[in-house]
């Protein structure tokens, strides 16, 4: 499969889009289950504006696998769809959740699919080969729908949702680790820097949040935005936060605390 993009470009794609529009990576940009690569060069595609069908009602979500191999969509039909993006293929029907599907994101092993509905549930899907389409755990704990999802480099799991809070689970062990309490409005987006050690989150609201994902307290509250901040992304470095707003506003960010990777002075 050609890369047909950089990766400040998927980044830009990704933090331009809004909730239930798509979702971008690997060089795809995903709408609607219909996938189209990002170039006008078609050919390295072997069926250029696929868009596969079987979901009963509108796609929510839809998340790219880290190897851009599958695509996981669910929507208001309650039900998760994984496919194969080069052929279209459905490969699996994942069927669980009690409402609409409005979040998902891959592990970083592509092993585990997680999934956020309005049943107010996370559940973990186990892909592996061999194990069984209902094969799943479930994480309960928040009080209102799941809104987003985002997965840190070490398999952490972070949920936002309409309850105004932020849980960081372990997966494997289906503990919850920590709980963010500071937005008013519901959590939109949330995205792990790439050390794992900070937390960005978007509320409905023209601010950005930043976490320690250690001790859960806020270190910094972002107020430049002048839209509501759909979407929110940390650089490959984790120095600048990016955030998807009408306004198009990208604010840097600096440590506030000193972290263990840090050079102690």
């Amino acid at each position: 499969m050609a890369r047909c993009c950089s990766q400040a470009q998927r980044m830009a794609a990704c933090t331009a889009g809004r909730p239930g529009v798509g979702s971008c990576c690997g060089g795809w940009v995903a709408t609607q289950v219909g996938l189209c690569p990002v170039s006008y060069h078609l050919s390295s595609f072997p069926n250029p504006g696929l868009v596969p069908a079987g979901h009963q009602r509108s796609v929510e979500t839809v998340s790219f696998s880290p190897d851009s191999r599958q695509l996981a969509s669910g929507g208001w039909d309650k039900r998760v769809m994984l496919w194969e993006v080069q052929s279209g293929q459905m490969l699996r029907l994942l069927v669980g959740h009690r409402d609409s599907v409005q979040s998902s994101d891959f592990s970083p092993t592509v092993n585990c699919l997680a999934t956020g509905s309005w049943d107010s549930t996370i559940r973990i899907w186990d892909l592996r080969t061999g194990t069984p389409a209902v094969s799943h755990q479930a994480l309960e704990g928040h009080s209102g729908n799941i809104s987003c999802l985002c997965y840190s480099a070490s398999g952490l799991l972070a949920s936002g949702s309409w309850d105004k809070t932020i849980h960081i689970w372990k997966p494997t062990t289906s503990s919850l680790l920590i709980q963010l309490k500071g937005h008013v409005t519901w959590v939109k987006s949330i995205a792990f820097s790439p050390d794992e050690l900070w937390l960005a989150s978007a509320g409905y609201s023209r601010m950005v949040k930043v976490w320690d994902c250690n001790t859960g307290r806020c270190l910094e509250t972002l107020k430049g935005v002048l839209d509501v901040a759909h979407t929110c992304a940390f650089t490959p470095d984790g120095k600048i936060l990016v955030s998807g707003a009408a306004d198009q506003t990208r604010r840097r960010i600096s440590r506030t605390t000193k972290s263990p990777s840090d050079p102690q002075t």
